[in-house]
């Protein structure tokens, strides 16, 4: 399925925002804390982050399994809430730069540009269903 396929789709979207939040928490409470002496962001922060990850994996996950013909308008607030989760990572980012390893900043970098290329299909999804 390619991404405009996916963008006529919005309950598909959520499912896999859901997914892509799931695997956040994951990697941050599990890869990114056990072994934080390689990507150096604080544990504090990587618990907040995957508190919010797992926030938007509830929402997403509710939007898929129980919205019906409105869920369009529900890719509003999970649109805010990406973008504004790489906002507050970015931030973190540039405040923890220099305790950050390469290996950190490669993966907090990757995770903002995967969040955005979602950010960019759900807007399409967003505007495909308001047409």
């Amino acid at each position: 399925m390619n991404y405009k396929t996916l963008a006529l789709k919005p309950k598909t979207v959520f499912l896999l925002d859901g997914l892509g939040a799931v695997l956040t928490a994951i990697l941050l409470t599990t890869v990114l804390k056990t072994f934080n002496e390689y990507f150096g962001m604080p544990r504090k922060s990587l618990t907040l982050l995957s508190i919010l990850a797992s926030t938007f994996a509830v929402y997403s996950f509710s939007c898929f399994a129980f919205s019906g013909t409105d869920s369009p308008k529900l890719l509003k607030p999970i649109i805010g809430a990406n973008l504004t989760y790489c906002v507050f990572t970015l931030g973190l980012v540039i405040y923890f730069y220099n305790q950050l390893t390469v290996l950190g900043l490669t993966y907090f970098v990757g995770e903002i540009l995967l969040i955005c290329g979602l950010v960019c299909i759900e807007i399409k999804a967003l505007k495909a269903s308001s047409v």
